[in-house]
């Protein structure tokens, strides 16, 4: 009887299949939650989620926290509840103002210049599609993009240095005239902007050439055998097909331009006017180790980011909704 129990089909299979482990059992369970259709979003969408919540949500958090708080990392027990005193030194702090000032008109005229260069260059090259020598031409064009801002400091600096650099010899051998840009408070601060301007036009370059290339084909062609003119051509065909584009390309300037920090900083001489908002939280939190007007000063400048989001975002609601009224009439 035991050796027909022990030669069985059911025995043999049984002997057969490798016994089940922990790790084993917990991967099959595992693998059945792929099966759900309602849980298979959320577990591809769980690690961004953990990465967003654990680097951006909760350091916010506390940031927020600290704001209403007086904490100098220098002096010990120095944590004190202040309300919302921090915001208001920060509102009556002359220096503040005047860093704000001059970031608004960073963002301005660097943001203003680069989009209409861009704008510019972008049509181009966007209408000298059988140019000798066009790859070229737009892959140098593209280089200052992809130089970081620390090289770009440095290679900027170098060329202004007054000892030195290839610029003050270039004007002392030809003009007789020495030239100070970065020891000049009056010059220094548009010095640096022309460098964010050398660097980022590739980028709006760029972004006209993707509005360009959202536009019909079939649309220009017929505005060729209309022959309209190329103003016309440009605000009736061009502006409506890739002002999204044009506009988000503006938007992600603005917020990276308002918060420049590492080529201001590398180039700027002490006591300049290139003093920008975000140098004046670098050395309020990094020098003067004050963490409680830092954080409060940095959520003023998230706020400000937000309205300037808000704003775009506005207006490209404004377009859609007037286009959308137009295809309905």
């Amino acid at each position: 009887m035991a050796q027909a129990d022990l030669s069985s089909p059911a025995r043999l299979q049984q002997a057969a299949v490798p016994a089940m482990t922990p790790l084993r059992r917990f991967l099959m369970r595992f693998n059945r939650l792929f099966d759900d259709a309602r849980l298979l979003p959320v577990l591809l969408i769980a690690p961004v989620l953990i990465f967003f919540i654990v680097w951006n949500v909760i350091p916010t958090l506390w940031m927020i926290g600290l704001s209403f708080y007086r904490y100098q990392i220098s002096i010990p027990d120095s944590l004190a509840f202040l309300g919302i005193d921090n915001y208001t030194d920060i509102i009556r702090d002359r220096a503040m103002w005047q860093g704000l000032s001059r970031t608004f008109i960073w963002v301005f005229f660097g943001v203003g210049i680069q989009t209409l260069l861009g704008m510019v260059l972008g049509f181009l090259f966007w209408g000298s599609k059988s140019m000798p020598g066009r790859r070229l031409a737009l892959t140098l064009l593209f280089t200052p993009m992809i130089v970081t801002p620390v090289a770009a400091g440095l290679f900027f600096r170098l060329i202004y240095e007054p000892t030195f650099g290839i610029l003050n010899w270039f004007t002392q051998s030809f003009f007789g005239q020495e030239v100070l840009l970065l020891q000049n408070p009056e010059v220094a601060f548009w010095a640096v902007l022309f460098v964010d301007i050398w660097m980022w036009t590739p980028f709006m370059i760029l972004i006209t050439l993707a509005a360009l290339a959202s536009v019909p084909k079939a649309e220009m062609e017929a505005a060729e055998i209309d022959r309209l003119s190329w103003f016309d051509r440009i605000r009736y065909i061009i502006l409506p097909h890739g002002k999204y584009i044009l506009m988000l390309g503006i938007l992600l300037r603005t917020i990276d331009s308002f918060k420049t920090l590492d080529l201001v900083y590398l180039m700027a001489v002490p006591g300049s006017t290139t003093k920008l908002i975000a140098i004046l939280l670098r050395e309020s939190a990094f020098e003067a180790l004050n963490v409680g007007w830092s954080s409060a000063l940095a959520i003023i400048l998230l706020l400000t980011a937000i309205a300037f989001t808000s704003i775009y975002l506005y207006i490209l609601n404004l377009n859609s909704k007037a286009k959308a009224k137009e295809v309905a009439t």
